[in-house]
């Protein structure tokens, strides 16, 4: 016979099991295009993944998709166990988008104050003010906020009702650095709590030092999943970066195992199948010095697979990324 105790654990027990987000065979078209073209994806609660993918990838579509605010031509997906629309209402997930949501003539906590007062509980405003890192501008009029501090505001108002999912759409989009790093030590910390976030972002670094795992796009489909070493693993060889005036991409391209030579002024960096070859030859043949290999960093990677899987095309009015 089972305890009430029992019965209560083992219901909190399933309760962590559910997907933060099960997403199964998602299609989305807009007239002839197919924007999302068949998307499987399920993020498990407490994860930090990232959302990569170039323009017109399909990620803002498939976000969109999540959030309901886009109905899918094919395909389910539950947030929680819910729909969409249901989770929302229920408080279970929160977005901060790029644009949009403020009124500039409130003052930032007053924005706060009238967010909250859609809900029936939430997070004290005093808590949210200081876990996105503005409880100092209280009482400055948004219009008078920069970029940087009207998106940690959003980051407030989404905190509000305590999420499990909290998804950022190009989060940091028009931030300088200073203002990213501040607005990702705050995500940071709130993610350290156990809280799920999901984030689409154009600047790599982002996904390569937050996110636990990477999700890469490309016309409409996931062509890789998995952690950072995962995905970087997906591209083969090394690049040899090296200072080597007067260099002859040719004849270094025409070396066993070369893949591609960038140069910069006398710097140069060789992708190759075969590091040491390239670096036997350089140390040996020519002047080459301050020679270093590295591995695959997240942009070769990134370009490297989706222009694999990305004919050229031309961009198609209407259709999001």
């Amino acid at each position: 016979m089972h305890t009430t105790t029992e019965s209560a654990a083992g219901a909190a027990a399933s309760l962590e099991d559910i997907p933060a987000v099960d997403a199964r065979g998602l299609v989305k078209r807009f007239g002839a295009v197919e924007a999302v073209a068949g998307v499987d994806l399920a993020i498990r609660q407490g994860e930090v993944v990232a959302f990569l993918g170039p323009n017109g990838a399909g990620k803002t579509t498939t976000i969109d998709m999540m959030l309901g605010l886009v109905a899918p031509d094919a395909g389910t997906v539950e947030v929680f166990g819910r729909s969409p629309r249901t989770a929302i209402a229920q408080g279970f997930v929160s977005a901060v988008l790029q644009t949009g949501g403020l009124l500039k003539d409130l003052t930032v906590r007053e924005t706060v104050r009238l967010t909250a007062s859609l809900f029936a509980r939430t997070r004290p405003i005093d808590e949210v003010l200081e876990r996105a890192g503005i409880r100092d501008i209280g009482d400055r009029l948004v219009g008078a906020c920069s970029g940087g501090q009207q998106q940690r505001l959003r980051f407030a108002m989404a905190l509000l009702s305590d999420p499990g999912l909290l998804i950022l759409d190009e989060p940091t989009t028009g931030m300088d650095v200073e203002g990213r790093r501040s607005f990702w030590n705050a995500i940071r910390k709130d993610a350290a709590r156990g809280r799920t976030v999901l984030f689409a972002t154009h600047y790599l670094d982002e996904a390569d030092e937050y996110a636990d795992r990477i999700v890469l796009m490309s016309r409409g489909r996931i062509v890789a999943d998995g952690t950072t070493a995962e995905i970087k693993n997906l591209v083969s060889g090394r690049i040899v970066h090296a200072t080597l005036p007067g260099a002859d991409p040719v004849a270094l391209a025409a070396l066993p195992g070369v893949e591609d030579v960038e140069t910069t002024g006398d710097r140069i960096a060789v992708h190759t199948k075969d590091s040491d070859a390239v670096a036997r030859h350089l140390l040996t043949s020519t002047a080459a010095r301050d020679l270093e290999i590295t591995a695959q960093n997240l942009e070769s990677v990134f370009l490297a697979l989706t222009a694999a899987s990305a004919p050229a095309s031309t961009p198609v009015e209407g259709v999001r990324s």
